[in-house]
């Protein structure tokens, strides 16, 4: 069972939404120095006392995370982090979508 469970509507292409998320787990890498991979459309990652996996579907992202003991205690700013960036990348890939006639 997952600590942390985001789920995120978004209505970028499939190509754009893989983009962010890949744009999210480079800054989660950088930030908190986690390993990452592709498996198909979900985006597995971990690191000493965390792990977990961001789905990209056709019209919703979602992150599960599992947290180690010792981070359990930081839930709350660790949920408050993933869900600011979660708006803020699939808000600007959004805005790069072009416009459709």
């Amino acid at each position: 069972m997952s600590d942390i469970k985001i789920r995120r509507a978004h209505s970028m292409p499939h190509d754009k939404a893989r983009a962010a998320a890949e744009t999210m787990a480079k800054r989660l890498q950088k930030e908190f120095a986690l390993d990452y991979e592709w498996d198909g459309d979900v985006l597995v990652f971990e690191r000493s006392g965390v792990n977990g996996e961001l789905t990209v579907a056709p019209k919703h992202v979602e992150m599960e995370v599992k947290l180690g003991f010792l981070l359990k205690m930081m839930k709350p700013t660790i949920e408050r982090h993933i869900n600011e960036n979660l708006d803020q990348i699939f808000a600007e890939g959004a805005k790069a979508k072009p416009n459709q006639a």
